[in-house]
């Protein structure tokens, strides 16, 4: 059978609550209707806050503070297939959890693998993200990432910028991370203005696009150690990189 839900962690859980309270057998789990189906046989699931949250506790209750993390990171992996794996991840753990650490069974191996590529473009995005100030003193970052990790450069930024209002804007999932004085929370953005920045933002800008230049060491250029080190993935947002303007 094929199961089709929303994408969303609430939709995941809902669909492991009817796979186990149905006993549905599952051939694939997709997002999006299959443009064939041949004769497989098809099943929606719908977001239900109930029956997630009966999931949510089981799981809370049975799987350890790691292996929780583990579930939640597999799902912000929302540009791959991890669905199946997850799902078998769940089982076993529901069933003995300290045969998750087997990584002989390939369901277990790749949501390993997929949790350790997610936490090192987190890391590397805690460097590569890059603010603007705003008209109001509102910092604003623009990014675009294989996976969603706004929640956490949300927390990071939390951290380190202390009292300073920021906005970290995910376009590619219209999806912002909003902390100021009154809400610290991610919201979905439907429709998103070009934003005022302050009158210092360009001179700041220009500076550092300067410095950057300036700084190079026109014998020692190197741009494929250069891609190695900040891929073009990463730069569509990062100001050092544009430096047409420079004077």
């Amino acid at each position: 059978m094929i199961l089709l839900y929303d994408g969303s962690f609430e939709g995941y859980l809902s669909l492991v609550y009817e796979v186990y309270y149905e006993k549905l057998e599952v051939s694939a789990i997709v997002k999006k209707m299959p443009e064939t189906l041949l004769f497989e046989r098809f099943h929606e699931v719908f977001s239900d806050e109930i029956k997630a949250r009966k999931v949510l506790d089981a799981m809370t209750r049975h799987f350890n503070k790691e292996q929780q993390r583990t579930i939640f990171h597999s799902v912000l992996c929302d540009t791959r297939n991890y669905e199946m794996a997850l799902l078998e991840y769940i089982r076993i753990g529901f069933k003995n959890p300290k045969e998750l650490r087997n990584i002989t069974n390939a369901s277990l191996f790749y949501i390993q693998n997929l949790e350790k590529e997610l936490l090192c473009l987190v890391h590397k995005m805690y460097g590569f993200t890059r603010f603007e100030e705003l008209e109001d003193g509102t910092l604003y970052a623009k990014i675009e990432t294989k996976f969603n990790i706004v929640p956490f450069l949300g927390d990071h930024f939390c951290k380190r910028l202390g009292n300073i209002p920021f906005i970290i804007h995910d376009v590619k999932r219209a999806l912002a991370f909003v902390k100021n004085d009154e809400l610290r929370e991610i919201r979905s953005i439907a429709t998103f203005d070009t934003p005022t920045y302050s009158s210092e933002e360009e001179k700041f800008k220009a500076l550092w696009k300067v410095f950057f230049k300036s700084a190079a060491v026109e014998s020692r250029y190197n741009p494929k150690l250069q891609k190695s080190w900040v891929p073009l993935l990463y730069r569509t947002y990062m100001s050092e990189f544009n430096i047409t303007n420079a004077t």
